[in-house]
C-alpha cells in the first residue's frame, strides 16, 4: 500500500522518552507508567494497558460550572503503555513548570498534565461576578502541562511599568504571580451608543507574561468547552 498518508511526518513511533512530547502540531503523545490526567474526551488513540477514570472537580469545581457553565471536567490515565491527545485540531503546546512556578490557565486550553503538578480552581480577583474570566485553573509543583489554543497563541510580557490590557474571551492564561482587575475602556454613554463592543478588559499588572489566542470564544462555543 503506497500512500503520501504513509509519510514518516505522519507515522506514530515509540515513545523515546517517559511522559508528555508533541507528535506533532495538533497532538500530544504521553507514555504513561502510572498516572497521569486529561481533560475529558481528549483521548484520540492508546495502545498498551490504560485504564481511563472520571475524576471529579470537587466541591468548588462543580460551584464554578454551575456559576459560568464552564468548567475543567478531567479524566485520569493509569497503567502502562501509550495514549494520544488532541482537542478539535488546535495547536498543542508543552510547559514545563518548574518548582516555584505558578501559571494560571483557562479551563478550555488545558488538555492533559502529569499528576506530579497541583490543580485548584481559583477566582480571578478583581474579576467580580460577572463577566469572563471569574474562574480560572491555577497549576503549580513541579511537571508539564500540555496546552491547545485556536491558532498560534501571544505571549506578551507584563512589566511593572507596563501593564497589560486583555480581552476576557480571548486569554488563555498568565504568570499567576500579575495582579487582575477589570478595566472598562468605554465611558457608560459610548456603551450605550453602540460603543467598539471591547468595553471590558482584563488589566495584569506585575512581573510576569499573559498568553493570549489570535481568536475570541463565542458564548455557544464557550458552553461546548
Amino acid at each position: 500500500m503506497k500512500s503520501d498518508l504513509f509519510a514518516k511526518e505522519n507515522m506514530a513511533q515509540p515513545a523515546t522518552v517517559a511522559g508528555m512530547t508533541l507528535e506533532n502540531a495538533k497532538s500530544i503523545k504521553y507514555a504513561v507508567n502510572g498516572e497521569m490526567l486529561a481533560r475529558q474526551g481528549a483521548m484520540i488513540a492508546y495502545r498498551g494497558t490504560l485504564q481511563f477514570e472520571r475524576r471529579g472537580q470537587g466541591i468548588g469545581g462543580m460551584l464554578k460550572r454551575a456559576v459560568t457553565g464552564e468548567g475543567l471536567p478531567l479524566m485520569s490515565v493509569s497503567g502502562q503503555g501509550e495514549a494520544w491527545f488532541a482537542h478539535e485540531a488546535q495547536n498543542c503546546f508543552i510547559v514545563d513548570i518548574e518548582q516555584g512556578d505558578a501559571l494560571t490557565i483557562n479551563g478550555r486550553n488545558v488538555l492533559c498534565f502529569d499528576a506530579s503538578l497541583s490543580y485548584e480552581i481559583k477566582t480571578v480577583k478583581g474579576s467580580g461576578i460577572a463577566g469572563g474570566g471569574l474562574f480560572n485553573s491555577v497549576f503549580s509543583g513541579h511537571g508539564r502541562l500540555g496546552l491547545v489554543c485556536e491558532g498560534n497563541p501571544l505571549v506578551i510580557p507584563v512589566s511593572p511599568q507596563l501593564p497589560v490590557y486583555v480581552d476576557t474571551d480571548a486569554v488563555v492564561g498568565w504568570s499567576a504571580n500579575l495582579q487582575t482587575s477589570l478595566h472598562r475602556s468605554q465611558s457608560i454613554g459610548s456603551m450605550l451608543r453602540g460603543g467598539s463592543g471591547e468595553a471590558v478588559q482584563l488589566m495584569l499588572q506585575g512581573e510576569g507574561y499573559v498568553i493570549v489566542r489570535p481568536s475570541e470564544a463565542t458564548p455557544q462555543k464557550a458552553q461546548q468547552h
